[in-house]
């Protein structure tokens, strides 16, 4: 049975509000709710999705609110969107590069939560048995969603879904206090981590 530096769920705990800082996530410092709810959930991957793209990450936040604000904040409601909708509200919020195919991304990744989870990325979960490793397998099986992307969600989430913690993408180690950050490293990495 391998060993973990983190060996209780009260140090897991400790960690991960040391990791943390205030308490909050990046995503809630931001605006945006980290609720164990189906549009909360869609809102924190959508957004992952976008931090996860080279540039700003004001950007990102800014399209991300752009989409919750045109009503897209659930995966029915954004896949119902037409692709030039998408298109015009991600250019707006500031997006560059190929904006066609993010909107295209987007689309795909929200019908395809629809379809396999009933939009429901609680349902993801259940599926993966609470099992951290498979929760990322069913994650990067999803069109746009990468390592990178399933790092920031599950950061986000971690508070939420306690079987993937502690979670610290390589921005959030290089903030961590000294200690903290050791752990992490010394940990075992689980199996598709």
């Amino acid at each position: 049975m391998p060993t973990s530096a983190i060996s209780s769920i009260e140090d897991k705990k400790r960690l991960v509000r040391r990791l943390a800082g205030s308490g909050r996530g990046f995503a809630e410092q931001y605006g945006f709710r980290v609720t164990n709810n189906p549009a909360s959930l869609f809102q924190l991957l959508t957004l992952s999705v976008l931090l996860a793209r080279p540039g700003d990450f004001r950007r990102a936040l800014d399209t991300a609110g752009a989409l919750r604000d045109e009503g897209w904040d659930t995966a029915a409601r954004l896949a119902r969107s037409l692709h030039a909708d998408r298109v015009r509200v991600l250019r707006a919020g500031g997006q560059r590069g190929d904006v066609e195919a993010l909107a295209n991304v987007l689309g795909d990744l929200a019908r395809t939560i629809l379809e396999r989870y009933r939009g429901d990325l609680r349902r993801l979960r259940a599926v993966a048995g609470h099992d951290p490793a498979r929760e990322r397998d069913l994650l990067t099986d999803l069109p746009g969603v990468d390592g990178q992307v399933v790092d920031l969600f599950l950061r986000e989430t971690q508070a939420l879904w306690r079987e993937v913690a502690p979670v610290a993408d390589r921005r959030a180690l290089a903030a961590a206090p000294p200690a903290g950050a050791r752990a992490l490293r010394r940990r075992p990495r689980r199996a598709g981590r």
